[in-house]
């Protein structure tokens, strides 16, 4: 599939399944702004890039902020002349708390990552597409947490509010040519356990029944892959799907 010509925006891409994103998209010919906190990896993976097919530019941002969010959609405008795509994949765990040990702060951590981030930006995409009179494609990364138990309370919430609000945006803009989609990994080899830092030990021990029944894990590239599809013209006609890569594990 080729991408050439599409100006995309890609959040979280300093490692795991954004990093592959951009490296594959890049590779396929886009012009892609990639967007993280760790601005040294950024660098890295431009420099890592500079052969490519495609185009890639870092943007050193925080999701959580609404200013970070826009800021990133007008860079890609700016550089490419338009947004094609966007990609929201930044996110974070929670510690796995059952609801009766979980904290204010948590809560607050991993919603504004989780649910505000992409809403933001969407709201600028959406913004963007509608004056460029196009159309446009979003992909928001989600997770099978949303309705199976591999976290805690906040991050599966988190998780069902991105789902819910993607398939809002896809039955708003549907006449308008602004497509969005879902992709709900299961167990991807990503940094996102580790960075969650110590467990609740009571959560944590209470989810390994589930864990155990998990197939093997996936790679990022599997996520790329399927990114690559939903934000190529092949998949002109998909639209307000929640798309399961996860081995099979939501089919029981």
């Amino acid at each position: 599939m080729n991408l050439s010509g599409k100006s995309v925006v890609v959040t979280g891409a300093s490692s795991g399944m954004g990093k592959a994103i951009v490296e594959l998209f890049v590779k396929a010919g886009a012009s892609v702004v990639a967007v993280a906190r760790r601005k040294e990896r950024l660098d890295a993976l431009v420099e890592s890039l500079k052969d490519a097919p495609g185009k890639v530019i870092a943007f050193a941002g925080d999701v959580s902020k609404r200013e970070d969010d826009e800021a990133m959609i007008d860079l890609a405008v700016k550089e490419y002349g338009k947004l094609d795509v966007l990609v929201n994949n930044a996110g974070v765990m929670d510690d796995m708390a059952p609801i009766a040990e979980a904290s204010d702060e948590k809560y607050e951590y991993v919603m504004s990552i989780n649910v505000y981030g992409p809403m933001a930006s969407m709201r600028k995409a959406c913004q963007v597409f509608l004056e460029q009179g196009n159309g446009g494609s979003i992909i928001n990364i989600s997770s099978i947490g949303a309705s199976h138990q591999a976290a805690g309370p906040i991050y599966g919430a988190s998780k069902a509010a991105v789902n819910a609000m993607s398939k809002n945006v896809a039955y708003m803009y549907m006449k308008d040519g602004i497509r969005c989609n879902v992709i709900a990994p299961g167990g991807i080899q990503t940094e996102i356990g580790s960075a969650m830092g110590m467990p609740n030990m009571n959560g944590y021990q209470k989810i390994q029944g589930v864990l155990s029944l998990a197939p093997a894990q996936g790679q990022a590239s599997d996520i790329a892959n399927t990114a690559l599809f939903l934000a190529s013209d092949e998949s002109a006609y998909i639209s307000g799907a929640i798309l399961p890569v996860d081995g099979g594990w939501t089919s029981f």
